[in-house]
């Protein structure tokens, strides 16, 4: 299957480049998510608009979020091909609300009480938030001061004060950083965040749910307390990987060699 096709999905042109100089196979990309099909355990993907299939491929890179890719990631873990993460854990973690019920039985440190509402008014006291959708980075997000009124599936928190960081995984390879903000959102693109040292009690709560959910590349983000106590808030299935050079380095690694081996 070596001659087969690679597919890139959703990564960014200089990273699509870097990796065609980088591997001795055929690579396709796809910058936008691919319409897909299985024919007889095969798999083929082709542009929307184009019906120019490609296939059947031989492995799958997978690095984009996309408003309606449930349906194309249930077609990647039915297939069961190499993809880069697995399938399987891209469907498993894909759902915001769905991934943190299963998460919760994986991290040591997700214990914070969850609510949940849909299309009816939620009775949310002073400090709770409410997170709704598929988005990241603070999208989908608000902070509740009384009853909040629902028209889709809303997960409901307690607001925790504290140090917000990302501990993200790319295959062994683990980086730690603070998340910055004006407000009480926050997220990797602010001017304050930047690199950390690892705790290693995260790190392992992090290796714990990449190899549960086989996610070779992951991150997860936590609120740590005053009193130093971490709590999880999401694992994200596809994190940004390109905002810090030494973890754009290591995915690069990573995923080059994942392709030839």
């Amino acid at each position: 299957m070596s001659d087969r096709p690679v597919a890139l999905i959703g990564l960014d042109r200089a990273e699509v480049d870097e990796l065609k100089a980088r591997v001795g196979r055929p690579v396709v990309s796809f910058p936008m998510l691919p319409k897909v099909q299985l024919r007889a355990g095969e798999l083929y993907l082709a542009r929307v608009g184009t019906w120019d299939w490609t296939g059947p491929v031989g492995k799958v890179v997978f690095h984009g979020i996309f408003e309606d890719d449930l349906p194309a990631i249930t077609a990647l873990a039915l297939w069961g091909g190499p993809c880069l993460p697995s399938g399987r854990g891209l469907l498993d973690t894909r759902p915001r609300i769905a991934n943190l019920a299963r998460v919760r039985r994986v991290s040591r440190f997700a214990a914070l009480p969850r609510g949940f509402a849909d299309g009816t008014v939620f009775p949310a006291d002073v400090g709770t938030v409410a997170k709704w959708g598929e988005w990241h980075c603070g999208e989908g997000k608000e902070r509740c001061d009384g009853d909040r009124p629902t028209t889709e599936p809303t997960l409901f928190e307690p607001f925790v004060d504290g140090e917000a960081v990302r501990v993200t995984a790319v295959g062994d390879a683990l980086f730690q950083v603070r998340l910055g903000g004006d407000g009480w959102k926050k997220s990797i693109h602010h001017p304050s965040a930047g690199p950390m040292p690892l705790n290693p009690v995260l790190a392992d709560d992090v290796r714990r749910m990449r190899d549960h959910f086989d996610l070779a590349v992951c991150a997860a983000d936590y609120i740590v307390a005053a009193d130093g106590t971490p709590h999880l808030l999401e694992l994200n299935h596809v994190p940004n990987v390109t905002e810090f050079p030494e973890v754009r380095a290591a995915y690069l690694d990573h995923t080059a060699t994942w392709v030839e081996g």
